[in-house]
């Protein structure tokens, strides 16, 4: 009489554990990727696709220094893990939704061309990027014949490689002389603002009483200390000579935002002597209106 109760128990036992196994619900294991992508060389072409998940960290390993302080990226969604000068570690509060993407970007140190690495966050169900090694294209080191010459840039070149959209270009513009400090003064300033760029079209004068004077870097400085290395273009090279002005571009490239931008323009140059330039107003560009 005993021994079918000793048998009903461990069958009741087997039937309770198997409903319970159907009640859970089927883990997926992702595949963890280690791989290297080249980012964007101008802002017309896409920003290349991450895989993450909840569950696991991605890390960023850069090929040059990074701005910490420039780290774009929905806080709301996206947990910052670490971030060091050429590392950035994150992880999704949660799985991203399917066709769900987020933007992630940061910009160099150097101010070289491509300035900003950007990428897009996105879920795979099976597979996830634990490691990403983020490369920039580099100048081809090469020799051009004597009798090559670069075709000169044409309007719609601009078009194409992303940097006019139908916003046009935007501009604001100062007029009068500022300073001399340190012997240095502004004749004229241009501020220019496109699709991805802002640049400061900047007349520099050097003060007849003080030594030649050569401009070599420039940083664009905006709210909270962030801090924008860009990039310096004298129209013509060299010295500043006592008493004389030169014209000098600088530009950076940038995410685009729906609001007017701001910075103080420090340009440093030789002997310590350096340029500030506060409130250079980038306006935002103009709606186009539809017909």
């Amino acid at each position: 009489m005993l021994q079918p109760f000793r048998l009903a128990l461990p069958l009741a036992l087997i039937v309770t554990w198997g409903a319970a196994a159907q009640a859970q619900p089927a883990t997926r294991t992702r595949i963890e990727r280690q791989r290297t992508v080249t980012i964007a060389s101008t802002f017309a072409d896409p920003p290349p696709i991450i895989h993450v998940a909840g569950d696991t960290p991605t890390v960023f390993l850069f090929s040059a220094p990074i701005q910490k302080k420039t780290l774009t990226f929905d806080e709301s969604r996206i947990r910052l893990l670490d971030a060091g000068e050429r590392s950035v570690i994150i992880q999704p509060m949660a799985n991203l939704g399917d066709g769900e993407r987020l933007e992630i970007g940061v910009f160099f140190d150097d101010g070289r061309a491509p300035a900003r690495a950007a990428f897009m966050l996105m879920n795979h169900p099976a597979e996830v990027d634990s490691r990403i090694d983020v490369q920039r294209l580099e100048l081809l080191n090469t020799t051009c014949p004597p009798s090559a010459q670069a075709p000169a840039p044409r309007p719609e070149d601009f078009v194409l490689l992303g940097y006019v959209d139908d916003k046009g270009i935007a501009t604001s513009s100062r007029k009068g002389r500022m300073g001399p400090v340190q012997g240095l003064s502004v004749e004229s300033l241009v501020a220019f603002r496109g699709k991805g760029w802002i640049l400061a079209d900047v007349k520099i004068r050097n003060e007849s009483d003080h030594p030649a004077w050569t401009p070599g870097e420039a940083t664009f400085v905006g709210r909270l200390d962030l801090s924008l290395r860009a990039r310096l273009v004298a129209k013509q090279p060299g010295p500043i000579p006592p008493g004389k002005w030169r014209r000098v571009l600088v530009v950076v490239e940038m995410p685009e935002t729906k609001a007017d931008l701001v910075f103080t323009l420090e340009v440093r140059g030789d002997g310590g002597r350096h340029l500030t330039i506060p409130a250079v107003r980038f306006p935002q560009p103009a709606e186009v209106a539809v017909q």
